[in-house]
């Protein structure tokens, strides 16, 4: 399997951690990078939109959260979505929020998928193993070079 990019954006650190422990138990071949809060990413896939090359490749898969300290998930979303460059990477939020309007609201903004995250940490662990099985062993991407 070729290496795999993933942006974490997220401002928990016991997430962060979390995510990066179900990441090595998989042995997802990754370079995960993590963005903690909605402005740290969106100017971080500025940089890689601007760049293009292979050393700040755009990310594979996105993992956001919806509540994020002054540009929250929903702002980050949109700008994802609205921008030619990025619209194409999948985008799950992962995320504590079980809001109706938090989940419509993603959706109505092109989301791949929405997940609550499990409050306990093995099931937590097991939820994000299983994001990660399904995007990267069962769906099929398009290559880098398109």
């Amino acid at each position: 399997m070729q290496n795999v990019n993933i942006l974490l954006v997220e401002d928990n650190e016991g997430d962060i951690l979390l995510t990066t422990e179900a990441l090595e138990e998989i042995k997802v071949a990754n370079n995960l990078t993590v963005a903690r809060t909605g402005e740290a990413a969106i100017d971080l896939l500025k940089e890689q939109a601007a760049s293009q090359n292979k050393q700040k490749p755009l990310p594979d898969l996105i993992l956001l959260d919806v509540n994020l300290p002054r540009i929250n998930g929903h702002e980050v979303l949109k700008y994802i979505k609205e921008h030619e460059d990025l619209k194409h990477i999948p985008v799950i939020m992962l995320t504590t929020s079980s809001s109706m309007d938090d989940i419509s609201k993603s959706y109505r903004k092109h989301v791949n998928c929405y997940i609550v995250k499990p409050v306990e940490s093995e099931e937590f662990l097991k939820a994000v193993i299983q994001i990660e099985n399904f995007w990267f062993n069962i769906v099929k991407l398009p290559s880098k070079t398109d």
